[in-house]
């Protein structure tokens, strides 16, 4: 910037060789006064300028309490996750989800001062994985959610620089190929890792769309076959509010919403945000039913209650909390500027802060503002916690799946062609 001052003065004596008269020391003031003039008033239109930068740049996503409730939740994960680098948890899952919380935070497998515990959890989850591909050592009806979860993360653990550990390669491309070949007839996903004639519901379709979106950010091939009939489900699963049996156009103009069940059975906050995440990972960035979705889940956020101070409370339960902070993120716009520091302000004012405990110092629980939640106990802490530092960390924009800018051509892309 040019402000009418001089870049330099110089308050050196000339030399005399050619004959001129040395400067005076009124003549010398008068150039000092002069450059600190100038340099005050560079200072102010400096600092101004850049406090009207930061205004209309981006929001303020990222606070000084923010910043330190995410300490401490990463804390919280590193003190309590036990040698094995499972947190007592059996299900890969959640395992995964606190590997995600250190990978949020910018710390990658063997760097970082959370390299150590990132690994520890990593070799959990691949160490564990079955002959089939499947990732999952809980009971059988929770195999594609764990399985989904533990893919998905194994895919931003591979495009953040761990493309040369030729385990997780080996794992996440045997994990990968099961969730297609575990793709029913309809385009969704069961339980079970077994292909069915129809896919059961849209929670565990999100998970699998994750998986596989996090795959392509990483440079690895899906079917588009796959991708295509899983976009089809998805918008099977969107009910419309007293319009069924209406052609689309007219749909569009009515209110609707992502529900559990395709019947339009289940419709809530997390299933709208599912459907979100959904059609954003799958490259579906202008589908209609995006709008009409973040409309239900701006709404939700924006009657949230106020924290009860440090009880370990949730905006939303962890499950909903985890889809409803990606769907702000991955649309944008201003529905993340005007919602964001809602959720983000709760977790901070929620987070149990009690230093002469280090067993709860720095968790939450996965109980929500209006109550419910899906785990209890440790598994519930460690949920919980993982979501909340995941959500607190997304503006730091570290994973993958986090960096600006859609794909594409998404399709092409995820074929390799």
């Amino acid at each position: 910037m040019n402000y009418g001052c001089p870049a330099v003065v110089c308050f050196t004596r000339p030399s005399l060789d050619d004959g001129s008269e040395p400067l005076s020391r009124l003549t010398l003031l008068a150039a000092m006064f002069r450059f600190c003039t100038c340099a005050l008033v560079f200072l102010f239109f400096a600092i101004a300028g850049g406090v009207n930068a930061g205004a209309d740049d981006e929001p303020n996503e990222i606070t000084r309490p923010s910043e330190a409730a995410l300490a401490r939740g990463l804390a919280w994960l590193a003190k309590n996750q036990g040698a094995e680098g499972s947190w007592g948890s059996n299900d890969l899952g959640l395992v995964s989800m606190g590997a995600l919380a250190f990978m949020s935070a910018g710390h990658a497998p063997g760097r970082g001062q959370y390299g150590r515990e990132l690994d520890k959890a990593l070799e959990f989850v691949t160490s564990r994985s079955r002959p089939s591909g499947l990732l999952n050592i809980s009971d059988a009806q929770r195999d594609m959610y764990n399985h989904g979860l533990a893919t998905f993360v194994l895919g931003q653990a591979h495009g953040m620089g761990t493309s040369k550990d030729r385990k997780l390669n080996r794992v996440l491309d045997g994990a990968l190929k099961l969730i297609a070949s575990t793709q029913c007839e309809d385009g969704g996903w069961d339980y079970r890792a077994a292909r069915q004639h129809a896919g059961h519901d849209l929670s565990l379709a999100v998970m699998q769309a994750k998986a596989l979106r996090s795959a392509v950010d990483s440079g690895l091939e899906v079917p588009p076959e796959v991708i295509d009939l899983a976009i089809r489900s998805v918008r099977e699963h969107y009910s419309t509010r007293g319009g069924r049996g209406l052609p689309e156009s007219e749909q569009q103009k009515l209110p609707g919403q992502f529900t559990y069940s395709k019947g339009g059975g289940g419709g809530t906050i997390a299933m709208a945000a599912a459907g979100v995440v959904c059609l954003q990972e799958f490259g579906q960035y202008d589908d209609w039913r995006i709008g009409k979705n973040l409309d239900v889940i701006q709404a939700a956020i924006q009657e949230t209650p106020r924290s009860r101070s440090h009880d370990g409370s949730m905006p939303f339960d962890a499950y909903t909390l985890y889809y409803v902070g990606q769907a702000l993120y991955q649309v944008g716009g201003e529905a993340w500027k005007r919602s964001y520091p809602v959720l983000r302000d709760y977790l901070v004012d929620s987070q149990i802060t009690d230093s002469s405990n280090p067993q709860s110092h720095g968790a939450w629980r996965d109980h929500g503002s209006r109550g419910g939640g899906r785990v209890g106990g440790k598994d519930g802490e460690l949920y919980a916690t993982s979501v909340a530092c995941f959500v607190l960390a997304i503006p730091n924009r570290y994973l993958p799946i986090l960096q600006e800018g859609r794909i594409e051509g998404f399709r092409s892309k995820a074929g390799g062609e």
